[in-house]
């Protein structure tokens, strides 16, 4: 079974964008949160989404030290390699809701090596939080988020980066993992929703559902943006407005 096999959910529609660098898309993201108004209480929510390997983890790290907030992981929240909905449902009853209702938050956090939960851990984020992770932008979480940004990047290059970052043991529950991005993505459909396509240049429309020939080139994207320095290794982004919202 291929790593993305599963049905078609849909080619993510390209509107084009300029491309920046990984730096340039947090100020712009920082900017956006900053103006966005809360949707949890008196705390402005970002949410990042994206299939496994896109690089949510790296942008939701670098975007909550610019914002100075804490990153609530959904690596934390899943309970294993078969709890992709279940880690949704969590995010929502045990982060955002007590969060919108000025209630104590507590989240809960999986030990993948000892396969059993930890202690929560408590959770104060002020004006400012950002959540990433596979699900975060779900139609139950999304009331609650003010902004939400949406990675695309093809198959093959988030497969290398997952299995680069986790190592073997990660290999045999690939397949079983993409399963569950694909029937919660079929479902959610997160990225018409999103404020933001944060997509690789490479990726162009469907490349993420592993299609059976090379994907053509991007549409253009406009000029862009001088790299950062030789050697950085930044990734780089066309910066697009989402197909089902204002484009901050």
């Amino acid at each position: 079974m291929s790593p993305a096999a599963g049905p078609t959910v849909s080619a993510v529609p390209m509107i084009g964008g300029p491309v920046l660098s990984e730096g340039a898309v947090v100020a712009r993201l920082s900017a956006a949160a900053r103006a966005a108004a809360p949707l949890a209480g008196r705390t402005t929510v970002v949410g990042i989404d994206g299939r496994s390997g896109a690089g949510k983890t790296t942008l939701a790290g670098r975007l909550g030290a610019d914002l100075g907030a804490p990153v609530v992981n959904l690596e934390d929240l899943y309970g294993g390699w078969d709890g992709l909905a279940a880690g949704v449902e969590r995010l929502v009853s045990h982060v955002l809701a007590p969060l919108a209702a000025s209630e104590r938050v507590l989240v809960p956090r999986y030990d993948w090596v000892a396969g059993a939960w930890g202690t929560p851990a408590a959770l104060s984020p002020g004006n400012l939080l950002v959540v990433e992770g596979v699900g975060c932008g779900a139609r139950a979480a999304a009331d609650y988020l003010s902004l939400l940004v949406w990675l695309e990047v093809p198959a093959d290059v988030r497969r290398e980066r997952a299995l680069a970052r986790d190592g073997d043991t990660y290999i045999p529950f690939w397949d079983t993992w993409a399963a569950q991005e694909t029937e919660l993505l079929t479902r959610e459909r997160t990225w018409n929703r999103a404020d933001v396509v944060l997509r690789e240049p490479r990726a162009a429309p469907g490349a993420w559902v592993n299609p059976p020939e090379p994907a053509g080139p991007p549409e253009p994207a406009g000029p862009p943006e001088p790299a950062g320095p030789a050697g950085s290794g930044e990734t780089r982004w066309s910066y697009e407005g989402g197909p089902g919202r204002a484009r901050p």
